[in-house]
């Protein structure tokens, strides 16, 4: 989901969607997201230069990525939709001008600390780190080169990167994920009940609906086993002054920002975890960059406003 807070946030969106070619663009990547450049170039009758051009516009508003796969015909660069929907919010906050805030991306292997039970693995591009179904190897240091880690149950825990400045206040974080449930093999209906928090304090709980295999993902390695977990769902996880929410509209618990209590000294660690003892124990898997159908790790968007200094 892409959550824009004004117009003016989302006025490149609006600009890239402009163009009747544009929307066609994304009227067909998301009837079939296996096309390509050339593929939409010949369906639209127009140049690759001008699909390159269409395409590249969708690209920097950030509602289309573009993956390399290898095909008939040498290398292709295929075309895929971001998110599934859109939020804009049109009434203007309270205040002027954008909002201020900051990103940053952690990749799925520089967790700090994890309590792993099999079923349960971590991969980097290039091999799967140490042996299946050992918990031990989340402390090699490989790890931290991960693309892709699997808990049959238990929790993986990160340290979401703190700039804020003295004087300044969180009004709201967006974490955005792509994750799966975790079963032996694979299991397109597997639903797992994977609870959220930060520094221990609940944020509720999403049912997933379950490990996807039927297809290989999109990004990950060709070598990747087929009967491993593929790819999930891409969700974004929004903490505001409203509640904890899925994806800006399903309201996951009251627990609200200002609960965290957060400032600019303090940590702020974000928790998967699925209890042994939950009533879908179906595990969890996280997908970075390199794996699955998503071209990123986890990524952290936190709104923030300047108070002032208290004398």
């Amino acid at each position: 989901m892409l959550y824009l807070h004004s117009l003016s946030e989302a006025e490149e969106v609006f600009k890239a969607l402009s163009t009747p070619v544009r929307l066609r663009i994304m009227e067909m990547i998301y009837e079939d997201d296996h096309l390509s450049m050339n593929d939409l170039a010949e369906a639209l009758g127009v140049t690759n230069s001008a699909i390159s051009m269409h395409v590249g516009k969708l690209e920097a508003a950030g509602l289309v990525s573009i993956q390399t796969s290898s095909g008939k015909r040498g290398i292709m660069k295929l075309v895929r939709p971001r998110y599934e929907r859109m939020i804009v919010d049109l009434a203007p906050t309270s205040g002027t001008g954008a909002r201020s805030c900051y990103t940053d991306e952690i990749a799925v292997g520089c967790f700090t600390s994890a309590e792993v039970h099999p079923t349960c693995g971590i991969a980097t591009t290039g091999n799967i780190i140490g042996d299946l179904d050992n918990p031990k190897v989340f402390s090699y240091p490989e790890r931290f080169n991960a693309g892709i880690l699997w808990i049959g149950y238990g929790s993986i825990s990160y340290n979401l990167p703190n700039r804020l400045k003295a004087g300044q206040e969180v009004t709201e974080l967006q974490i955005s994920f792509e994750i799966s449930s975790e079963c032996p093999e694979f299991n397109e209906d597997y639903p797992s009940d994977i609870y959220f928090s930060i520094n221990d304090q609940p944020l509720g709980k999403w049912i997933s609906p379950g490990d996807f295999g039927a297809r290989h993902g999109m990004l990950s390695p060709i070598w990747w086993p087929e009967a491993l977990n593929q790819y999930g769902l891409l969700k974004t996880l929004v903490i505001n002054d409203a509640g904890t929410f899925m994806d800006g509209t399903y309201k996951l618990s009251g627990t609200t920002i200002q609960d965290l209590h957060l400032d600019y000294n303090s940590d702020i660690n974000l928790t998967f975890s699925v209890p042994k003892d939950t009533a879908n124990c179906g595990g969890l898997t996280l997908f970075g960059e390199s794996f699955g159908d998503y071209n990123q790790n986890i990524q952290v968007k936190v709104y923030y406003e300047d108070r002032g200094l208290v004398h």
